[in-house]
């Protein structure tokens, strides 16, 4: 049975506090966690390194998607990885042998993906799709939380549904950026399967009632795909 989850972005999440915040979204229903890296290079903000991730490993009882917006992704691969991440995914735009990446990261443990900016072209990711567990799809410029979604996104989220449809491909779609209860429902209809939040959900006033907005919008949208016209495509 096909099925939307919700990946709440602890990026956007309240530190001093973050056992009590993950403990939150994983009783709301949150099976897996988003974590941001970013090293003031590849993206103008510096977030977190592997010791962090351990940090939150120890804590959450769900898997943890880690997105590297980081240049040289190769350099780090395995420290994140053995810091107990889930699913590790890098940059196309970062990293030039995407490929040999994905191998190692799938050799030393992980589900391993790449994300791919608002801007680049899903021709420049075509010959390693399949190679792919996930595949992040970027609905805002890399960097800061609480962006508003790019619609411009849309027909390239689909493009990317139609063809793995037509590869018979098992990689999982991942939509990272301005997700919220309004934009949820056309990112699943798009073709997402996994819709990350951040800002949405922990900054606000009830973020329970807003991750579950979130599901609900986005199994709403689930619900609608096998209908081309169900929603403008920007």
């Amino acid at each position: 049975m096909k099925t939307i989850r919700v990946a709440p972005s602890l990026l956007s999440a309240d530190f001093s506090r973050l056992r009590e915040e993950i403990e939150m979204v994983e009783a709301a229903g949150a099976d897996i966690l988003h974590i941001d890296v970013m090293d003031g290079h590849f993206v103008p903000n510096i977030t977190f390194g592997p010791m962090i991730v351990d940090a939150i490993r120890r804590i959450a009882r769900v898997e943890l998607d880690v997105h590297l917006m980081i240049s040289e992704p190769g350099k780090y691969l395995e420290k994140f990885i053995e810091a107990g991440s889930t699913y590790v995914t890098f940059h196309v735009e970062a990293d030039s042998e995407a490929g040999r990446l994905l191998e190692e990261g799938r050799r030393l443990g992980a589900r391993v993906g790449i994300a791919i900016n608002p801007a680049t072209s899903l021709d420049q990711a075509e010959s390693i799709l399949e190679m792919a567990d996930l595949v992040v799809m970027m609905t805002v410029n890399p960097g800061f939380g609480g962006q508003k979604f790019i619609h411009d996104v849309v027909p390239k989220i689909r493009a990317l549904y139609e063809k793995k449809r037509r590869l018979g491909s098992g990689f999982l779609i991942e939509v990272d950026g301005g997700v919220n209860p309004q934009t949820a429902a056309i990112a699943a209809w798009a073709g997402a399967d996994i819709l990350v939040a951040g800002a949405a959900i922990f900054k606000s006033k009830d973020p329970v009632a807003s991750f579950e907005a979130i599901r609900k919008a986005g199994l709403e949208g689930l619900a609608k795909r096998d209908d081309p016209a169900a929603f403008p495509l920007a």
